[in-house]
């Protein structure tokens, strides 16, 4: 059964980033990504605190939004391992 990976906010934002989402706004440790696509503008919120791991429980909440903007299959080889 593949597993969450460990993974730092500067480490989700490059995910991020390889599927078009820039940065939009930062407020304190949070950064809101954005990017438009078909004219809609699709945003997400993602926590930063330095190199610092991102809780599981809080990881699988940006998972679960980045996949109602990008496709399963297409984002699930950079947040589980096989």
């Amino acid at each position: 059964m593949p597993k969450l990976r460990r993974l730092s906010g500067k480490e989700v934002i490059r995910i991020l980033g390889s599927f078009g989402f820039e940065t939009y706004t930062q407020k304190g440790s949070h950064l809101r990504l954005q990017r438009i696509k078909d004219g809609r503008e699709q945003r997400l919120l993602v926590a930063l605190h330095g190199s610092k791991t991102i809780k599981t429980g809080t990881l699988l909440s940006i998972y679960r939004q980045a996949c109602e903007f990008i496709p399963e299959e297409e984002l699930r080889s950079h947040f589980y391992t096989d």
